[in-house]
């Protein structure tokens, strides 16, 4: 079987979201979500509610704000969708956990799984230069797992106004 883990990355509302979805609703369901966000406000919870009105029947959700190595282990053979990575590393970042651990953690759970895997993560590098040293560490540590995710990928693509375009 050719490599089945597709990063898809791309800015905010850029549709990489929507996009991932109908990639991973290609395949026969049932599809598993899982989800890296956690709700601390009104804001983040009316997002967090729109994915989910956006996907149809067939979708089992995870909630997955830390322990996403062993959520997807936990994922047998159902075609898989991780909403995002970005999440994922700010929900550690905050936890003050381990990064380099987590994600050797991430890659070897990808690694693992045979089935289709669709990973969504924002691409953070082109913006301007974050101006505390926190935001400078996570953009920093965001372009590091995303090139580490997308060495380890078969396909690789940038969704810019909503347009797909592969790079690998």
């Amino acid at each position: 079987m050719a490599n089945p883990i597709t990063l898809v990355l791309g800015g905010a509302r850029s549709g990489k979201s929507r996009h991932a979805e109908a990639l991973v609703q290609a395949e026969s369901p049932p599809w598993t979500y899982i989800a890296t966000a956690e709700s601390y406000d009104p804001e983040m919870t009316a997002r967090i509610a729109q994915h989910r009105a956006r996907r149809p029947a067939g979708w089992v959700t995870v909630d997955a704000p830390r322990e996403l190595p062993e959520a997807i282990a936990a994922a047998g053979v159902a075609p898989l969708l991780v909403d995002c990575l970005t999440l994922w590393l700010s929900n550690l970042m905050l936890a003050e956990a381990e990064l380099d651990a987590a994600t050797g953690s991430l890659l070897a759970a990808l690694l693992a799984r045979a089935a289709p895997t669709v990973l969504v993560s924002n691409e953070v590098g082109s913006g301007i230069v974050p101006a505390t040293p926190l935001g400078r560490r996570f953009r920093d540590a965001q372009g590091r797992l995303n090139q580490q995710v997308a060495a380890v990928a078969g396909r690789v693509e940038l969704v810019v106004a909503g347009i797909p375009l592969r790079l690998k």
